[in-house]
């Protein structure tokens, strides 16, 4: 028992410590609806691990085999194979360290050889139907090769070819610095550096039957230190000819752009058929450009503040296949503030600025500027086939086009998120975004976008995007934080099964795996399971499961728009209490006067408001408690300062959200006056007196509540009104208590072992002395009974703890 007062004296104290800091309730706009610890997600049953190998790490490469079943993981010297059902059972791994000579060449040019003189895959791509092209850093020499994993899933093969192909230009030289690639049509697409020192940093295609082909090199108009993020394949029109591979990375402002050192995000686009020109820009790219993006929130003073460290993308596709929907994750470089962003991009935005003004620099200051004399055709950026122009080949194109091109591969206007503004915007926590995923899931009242992203402590925050009347007024919705690792580590990969309905995710720890849907979770009741506005899930009638579009309608409730219980469920309310659906918990709390007091009640959605009321008896009028000097609602209860006799009688603390109302607990309040607290008191002392005197020489005494000395340690004397006061004096009392009892221990064991070790005649002689000296005796056996008496005292603290700590009953 004494661990649960001090549990609830330490809770007590940060209350008050709360209650004077901030002095007003924290708001419940931005916070997520519930949030579950690493050991809550295992204890439901909701997440699955790997822990990882004592010799292996940095599992942050992902291919998803939905055909296959399996999750492809690239980590340090090794490659795993994992099953999607449960990532824990049934894997296969490969180790592919680096040869000795190369890890002691990496050595000896002075790198570490724990940290970075290992093979870390970079580069998992499907090569086709039954091997995979995989890259790894090859301590510091990048080196490829072919993975064999069958054709059926039957066939359970998992295998590294021996041969070995040059990594230059597919993996980076650095683990640290980041790549993103993509193999399509038998053609690596990589951007990457390409250099030990990691200062030739390039976009490269690789493979296939063309000539290898890249960026122009040491050209910081064309890259600037650039860092990259994701490469995808968007078509630009009806013709194959016209595919267009987009390219999201961060980089360096360029020269002018920007007061300072600043960094900027970018999507950059390529054609697939670019072949470089013929006599300038051989085997360079002839149509790459770029664009800036804006992720930014408006200022008031029209100063906006900029998210410009691009950390992630994902692309939505759409039911036009040529205009999916971007997804950006984005941080902020400001030395002033930390933060997140997400925003949303269009690519017929996006397209529309790749058709605008080119940037160029010009003036008496160089300064950059739109371009605005003539541009040469076809249009710098726009493919060769026989869609625009005609042209066959880019090395067709006249010399003006690709010297135009060489010289102005930036445009001038950037790329304006849907609406100019974020979708989510977090300010104001101890985190920062690094992954995301989206699905599109249907619901009763239309399709929603549920995005779940992860952030740099091992955290998936689970929103829903709700369109209030099209895309320009969305609202999100932030319904789970959830611990998906066993400490804090930055989630560095995330893929999304639609066909398994599971989540992976990958840190430098191990890999994670949760369900998209946890609908048991919300609560038993109508009301509960509308409040969530999880679109994966409805009430069916009988408990919150998972939706389904093509189920039956009638006894479904569902209201992901606008969450509201009142209008879904009224009908069932009646239904539920009397199925036990709804619970109430009740408690009994006892306080003395003129003390303090603290009924606590946490409602489990964080966007819930508690609100409290009061009735002398079950037959009186409910009475609202309103926030004043004496009574201090907080988020975790009701903090009563001073407690006065008219005090009793039954609280009632409800939770409102959404406009519903219901009530979470039941407490009774018992205030004791100090007058009775003083004759209860004397009546422990005599108590404790009696059990410490023989049974035979004192008359046997009735039981008494000997406990009500615990309120000591949870009272506050009314002249003790500063929170170090109060915390001085139960801490000082703590530490004579458990001093005293030190004492009487170590007196008690003492005098057992002087006693076992006389003998019989010297027993007698021993018990003549105290014939003569009966002090002596009575002193010790008056400390062995005293000891037993604490025992036993302690032994009914434990018995009362568990009784009230018993299960609520249900209304």
């Amino acid at each position: 028992m004494g661990s649960l007062w001090g549990s609830i004296t330490l809770l007590f104290v940060a209350i008050l410590l709360r209650t004077e800091r901030n002095g007003a309730q924290q708001t419940k706009n931005n916070v997520p609806r519930l949030k579950l610890s690493y050991k809550e997600m295992l204890e439901s049953n909701n997440l699955v691990t790997f822990a990882g190998l004592a010799n292996s790490s940095g599992y942050h490469t992902f291919l998803l085999d939905e055909e296959k079943g399996r999750l492809v993981v690239g980590a340090k010297d090794h490659i795993f194979s994992f099953n999607l059902l449960n990532i824990s059972k049934d894997y296969a791994q490969i180790t592919w360290p680096p040869s000795p000579t190369r890890r002691d060449e990496c050595k000896w040019a002075g790198k570490d050889l724990s940290r970075e003189c290992s093979n870390f895959i970079k580069v998992l791509q499907p090569f086709n139907q039954t091997h995979l092209y995989v890259c790894g850093t090859g301590a510091f020499h990048p080196v490829c090769s072919y993975l064999e994993v069958g054709k059926k899933p039957e066939d359970s093969v998992f295998r590294l070819e021996p041969r070995l192909e040059n990594g230059r230009g597919k993996s980076p030289y650095d683990p640290k610095l980041l790549t993103a690639s993509m193999l399509i049509d038998g053609e690596l697409y990589a951007g990457t550096s390409a250099d030990f020192m990691g200062r030739d940093f390039a976009i490269f295609r690789t493979l296939g039957k063309h000539h290898p082909i890249r960026t122009e090199q040491h050209d910081s108009r064309w890259l600037n230190d650039p860092r990259f993020v994701g490469v995808h394949q968007i078509p630009e029109s009806d013709n194959p000819e016209d595919d267009k591979i987009y390219l999201f990375f961060r980089e360096n402002a360029m020269d002018g752009e920007h007061v300072g050192k600043a960094t900027h995000a970018r999507i950059g686009q390529l054609c697939k058929n670019d072949l470089g020109g013929h006599r300038s820009l051989v085997n360079k790219w002839t149509t790459f450009l770029k664009a800036r993006l804006i992720c930014s929130v408006p200022g008031s003073n029209g100063i906006d503040t900029h998210f410009d460290e691009l950390q992630d993308v994902f692309l939505m596709s759409t039911k036009d296949p040529k205009s999916p929907i971007i997804y950006g994750v984005f941080t902020t470089s400001s030395n002033i503030f930390k933060g997140s962003a997400v925003c949303m991009y269009s690519m017929t935005d996006i397209r529309r600025v790749f058709l605008g003004p080119y940037a160029h620099r010009d003036g008496p200051n160089y300064q950059w500027v739109p371009f605005q004399g003539r541009v040469p055709y076809p249009r710098p950026g726009t493919c060769p086939s026989k869609t625009f122009g005609g042209f066959d080949t880019t090395k067709d194109f006249p010399d003006e086009v690709v010297t135009f091109a060489r010289s102005h591969p930036a445009m001038f206007n950037p790329v304006s998120p849907i609406n100019n503004r974020p979708i989510i915007v977090k300010t104001d926590v101890d985190y920062q975004f690094t992954q995301i995923v989206v699905d599109k899931v249907e619901a009763e009242d239309g399709q929603y976008d549920v995005m779940f992203i992860g952030t740099d402590i091992g955290t998936i925050l689970k929103v829903v995007s709700i369109p209030r009347g099209s895309w320009h007024d969305l609202e999100e919705v932030l319904l789970e934080e959830m611990n998906v690792f066993r400490e804090p580590t930055a989630i560095t990969a995330m893929e999304l099964s639609t066909k398994q309905q599971q989540l992976y995710l990958g840190s430098d720890i191990g890999v994670s795996q949760m369900p998209l849907h946890r609908c048991e979770v919300y609560g038993k009741a109508c009301a509960e399971c509308c409040l969530a506005r999880d679109p994966y899930c409805a009430w069916d009638g009988t408990e919150c499961s998972r939706y389904f579009p093509m189920a039956k309608r009638r006894t479904r409730r569902q209201d992901i728009r606008n969450g509201d219980p009142l209008t879904q469920c009224s009908d069932l309310q009646h239904y539920d209490e009397l199925n036990g659906q709804t619970t109430l918990l009740y408690k009994t709390v006892y306080g003395v006067e003129n003390s303090s007091t603290f009924l606590e009640c946490s409602p489990k959605s964080q966007r819930a408001l508690t609100y409290w009321q009061y009735q002398r008896s079950t037959d009186d009028r409910k009475q609202e408690i309103k926030s004043e000097e004496r009574f201090i609602s907080t988020d975790q209860g009701l903090l009563i300062r001073t407690l006065d006799k008219k005090d009793s009688g039954i609280y009632l603390c409800q939770a409102v959200e959404h406009g519903f109302m219901q009530t979470l607990l039941k407490v009774t309040l018992e205030v004791i006056d100090t007058d009775r607290l003083e004759d209860l008191l004397h009546r422990d002392e005599e108590a404790a007196a009696a059990a410490a005197a023989p049974a035979q020489d004192l008359p046997s005494t009735p039981n008494h509540k000997l406990w009500y000395r615990d309120f000591l340690s949870l009272v506050n004397h009314p002249t003790l009104n500063r929170v170090d006061e109060f915390c001085e004096q139960v801490w000082k009392r703590e530490r004579k208590h458990r001093k005293q009892k030190a004492q009487l221990v170590q007196q008690a064991q003492l005098h057992q072992q002087q006693q076992s070790q006389q003998q019989q005649p010297q027993q007698q002689q021993q018990q003549q002395k105290l014939v003569a000296n009966p002090h002596t005796h009575m002193n010790a056996q008056g400390l062995a009974a005293k000891w037993k008496h604490l025992q036993e005292r302690q032994k009914g603290r434990n018995r009362r703890t568990h009784e009230l700590e018993r299960a609520p009953r249900s209304v």
